[in-house]
């Protein structure tokens, strides 16, 4: 892997990444980018990476950056892939953070995200739904599903929940071996001195906060625990950071953290760069930064390391049945969230209204930015 290659993989997804709206369904650019337009990788081999990406926590738009870079140049070609597409996210949502400690007090900013709440309880229900699709025919994910949202309701933590989701689906929802496809990745090399060499990078960046700064030790503690935790893609971190954050650390109002997820929405990239936003309100910059490592690195590591191994993992019933337990488990997390976030909203005819536009609008595929922008512009009438 030369020094090129690193560089054409990091120049071709920052220019993505800068337009990289819409989460997950910036996979299909991807593909376009890796498979079509450079060649890279073959679409077998792509779509081998997005079954594995969905197997794996973290925002599955990041790991196939992330994937692509590792199969076109090694360790090197992933770390630049995957800092490149997420870095125009990171800057914007600073940017955003910053202005918005100035300026979210005042008459405009206020009907502004008031607005925005509504359209962030309408696109946790269609992520609900989204999600939903794929297991409504299936009685067993259903059940552990509202389990799980009947657990969250009650106030139990989410990670002993998807632990549990994870167990059930192994018990439940596992397949016999016969009927799992056999189809190879290939098996690659592991990554092993780069695992080691990033697990000490972490630890001692842990180390050092610990003995410097608790409270930025504390942020980068609950955000590597969430990005662990969220298999199923970005949405999947929003219901662990609410636990976290708002319930148990108190750091971030309700409210707050709504405003949070609703401008991780209108920058490009995945919805978990709302960790940039808290690290930011907790700490400013410093606070953004470390929040910002914390939330990539964890699914970053368990790519290097699940790659070389995924033809094992996913010939393995229980591996399968456990994956599909976790994403029933998310859906019950998502479904708390929007009755949730739902309960915060002063529903009068207006917020209504805008709930069941921007729903409608999200359920017929329109750009999350443009339902957003569109809010903006009701706020900005309104305060007149």
């Amino acid at each position: 892997m030369n020094n090129t290659r690193a560089l054409t993989l990091f120049l071709s997804f920052l220019r993505l990444g800068i337009t990289a709206f819409g989460g997950p369904a910036m996979v299909v650019y991807i593909k376009d980018l890796s498979v079509r337009r450079n060649q890279w990788l073959d679409e077998k081999g792509f779509n081998d990476g997005v079954a594995l990406c969905q197997s794996i926590p973290g925002a599955t738009a990041m790991q196939m950056a992330a994937f692509v870079g590792l199969k076109t140049g090694g360790f090197a070609g992933a770390l630049s892939a995957y800092i490149g597409f997420g870095l125009p996210a990171f800057l914007l949502m600073v940017v955003l953070s910053a202005l918005y400690t100035q300026y979210h007090a005042l008459a405009i900013a206020t009907s502004l995200f008031s607005v925005l709440q509504v359209i962030v309880v309408s696109l946790v229900a269609n992520a609900t739904i989204s999600l939903g699709r794929d297991i409504i025919r299936k009685p067993r994910s259903i059940l552990i599903a509202l389990f799980s949202a009947l657990l969250f309701a009650i106030g139990s933590s989410p990670f002993p929940v998807i632990l549990c989701g994870a167990l059930s689906g192994a018990l439940l929802l596992s397949r016999s071996k016969a009927d799992i496809p056999l189809d190879r990745m290939g098996t690659g090399m592991f990554h092993v001195k780069h695992i080691i060499c990033m697990l000490l990078f972490v630890l001692v960046g842990l180390v050092l906060l610990y003995m410097r700064d608790q409270r930025l030790f504390s942020l980068a503690v609950v955000m590597l625990k969430v990005d662990l935790f969220a298999f199923g893609g970005g949405f999947a971190s929003l219901p662990l950071m609410l636990h976290e954050i708002v319930q148990v650390k108190g750091w971030l109002s309700l409210a707050t953290f709504m405003d949070g997820i609703a401008l991780g929405q209108i920058t490009p990239g995945p919805i978990v760069i709302t960790a940039t936003f808290i690290g930011y309100m907790v700490e400013g910059f410093i606070g953004s930064v470390i929040s910002t490592l914390a939330i990539f690195t964890p699914s970053f590591v368990a790519l290097l390391f699940a790659a070389p191994l995924f033809d094992r993992f996913k010939s393995n019933p229980y591996f399968m049945g456990a994956t599909k337990g976790l994403f029933a488990t998310f859906l019950g997390l998502l479904l708390f969230m929007t009755f949730k976030f739902s309960s915060l909203v002063p529903w009068d005819l207006l917020r209504i209204s805008v709930g069941l536009a921007s729903f409608a609008a999200l359920l017929k595929k329109v750009d999350i930015f443009y339902v957003i922008l569109s809010g903006a512009l009701l706020a900005f009438l309104i305060s007149k």
